[in-house]
């Protein structure tokens, strides 16, 4: 290893955690490399997650408007075919223009990209297998873990990749399943369900607990449940999967409810129940990092420093909700820290969406978390039917859900589940960052006819609770 520090910062792993900490590590003038062992940057978020999942959700929107809805405006389209081979076309050049992007961007900015596999030698090194060429040893003052998370694997319900699947094989059908079964009811099965669901797929969702959207605010999982339910989606709540076989035919599944098995078929089983920590092969025993029994998680510090001095670790390697937002802003603050200066997260703000239509978006505390903490609290609600351009739109399901402190109208959380509710959820966010009251939203004059003006109507609503009472 050559006696001088090659590297300020070794970044292994590109996706929003990685990618983001290397282009502000390089603007806090760190000389800065990122590893990839993948052919394109971006992480899965990039190419396999994030943006081919919310590519393909426009595009069967759009189908299933053409279909059911452009009539009621007066719109006469004829007869509407799918083309899916076109559809999965657009999705992969959508994934790769973002990607070049990120390229473009780390190349910018001087990143030196190393495409091959890496591991941590020792504190200081990494050694790097690359994809192409000999190896060789990156010697760096510090060292950043952002390689992401992959499917949890199910015992008995091992992925194929043609009948019994994951996320990323879903997003690859060459051909629209008749019957598309899915285990897990989380925002990654409701998403994928809701693809194929208005591709033509007929849709059940088998998932172990009481509700749909875990984390959910319950009245807003109940009334998206509900929704989901009129589109068409087969919600079996309280239901574990015992065993499932594949054939060339499709999958054979049993399911127990109450004590009571029920045998299933479907064409194909996306399993959905959750991601882990992708932490295999970096090299963490060796050196001793130390991670979370069960999770897997590695521990870190406030800084995202790990056991060992000099290694950090973000994003889904660590504790807290696997978002891609989320990592990049932990990849942020991890570089500043690095910088000298100083890095923090607002774990308290940090918005939540899921992509079915309407769509569902939220930041900071539950109705049933405000009551497990024995907060005083008061809730104002207000229905999209009440907002001029829902009606306009012809999206009137839903509503804006504020939760406010019941002495000092300090906004705790926002609850949406509605059309746009993806970029009205940003308005909430800075509320909260900022430690807004509900009077401020209520106060603050919101464009006419916007969806926002849900928003502004929950937080008057809020005003109605006796805030001020002792």
């Amino acid at each position: 290893m050559a006696g001088k520090q090659d590297y300020d910062l070794v970044i292994i792993g590109s996706g929003p955690g990685g990618y983001v900490a290397a282009v502000r590590a390089a603007q806090l003038g760190l000389k800065t490399a990122c590893v990839e062992k993948a052919p394109r940057l971006g992480g899965v978020c990039l190419n396999e997650g994030c943006i081919p999942s919310k590519a393909l959700l426009d595009s069967s929107e759009y189908y299933h408007l053409a279909l059911h809805q452009l009539a009621d405006h007066g719109v006469k389209t004829g007869k509407v075919s799918l083309d899916l081979k076109t559809m999965m076309a657009r999705k992969e050049k959508v994934v790769e223009e973002l990607t070049g992007n990120v390229r473009k961007l780390l190349e910018s900015h001087k990143v030196t990209i190393i495409e091959g596999t890496a591991a941590i030698a020792e504190p200081g090194a990494v050694a790097v297998k690359p994809n192409k060429g000999k190896k060789q040893t990156l010697s760096t003052r510090h060292i950043l873990l952002a390689t992401g998370s992959a499917p949890v694997t199910p015992p008995g319900l091992d992925f194929d990749g043609e009948r019994i699947v994951n996320s990323t094989d879903a997003l690859r059908f060459d051909a629209v399943p008749k019957h598309l079964g899915i285990v897990g009811g989380g925002y990654i099965g409701l998403e994928l369900g809701s693809v194929w669901l208005r591709l033509g797929a007929k849709v059940t969702v088998i998932e172990m607990l009481p509700k749909i959207g875990t984390g959910l605010d319950g009245q807003v999982s109940r009334t998206l449940d509900r929704i989901l339910r009129k589109q068409g989606f087969d919600m079996r709540l309280g239901t574990r999967v015992k065993s499932a076989k594949a054939s060339a035919k499709g999958v054979s599944v049993t399911v127990e409810k109450d004590e009571k098995s029920e045998d299933l078929t479907f064409d194909r089983l996306l399993v959905s129940v959750g991601r882990r920590p992708l932490t295999r092969d970096l090299g963490l025993e060796e050196l001793d990092v130390k991670t979370d029994d069960k999770t897997g998680h590695i521990i870190v510090d406030a800084a995202y420093q790990t056991s060992v001095s000099g290694i950090y670790a973000i994003g889904d390697l660590v504790p807290g909700p696997m978002l891609a937002h989320k990592a990049s802003a932990e990849g942020i603050a991890a570089v500043e820290g690095i910088a000298g200066r100083h890095g923090e997260v607002n774990y308290d703000a940090i918005p939540s969406v899921i992509y079915t239509w309407p769509e569902v978006a939220g930041v900071g505390l539950t109705e049933e978390q405000v009551k497990a903490r024995d907060l005083p609290y008061c809730v104002g609600t207000y229905p999209f039917t009440g907002a001029g351009r829902a009606r306009c739109m012809g999206e009137t399901d839903g509503f804006v859900k504020l939760i406010a402190h019941g002495k000092t109208d300090r906004v705790l959380g926002v609850h949406i589940i509605g059309p746009r509710a993806a970029d009205m959820i940003a308005e909430c966010v800075l509320a909260m960052e900022f430690g807004a009251a509900s009077e401020d939203i209520a106060r603050t004059v919101h464009g006419h006819p916007t969806f926002a003006e849900a928003l502004q109507e929950a937080a008057m609503a809020v005003r109605k609770c006796s805030i001020y009472a002792s």
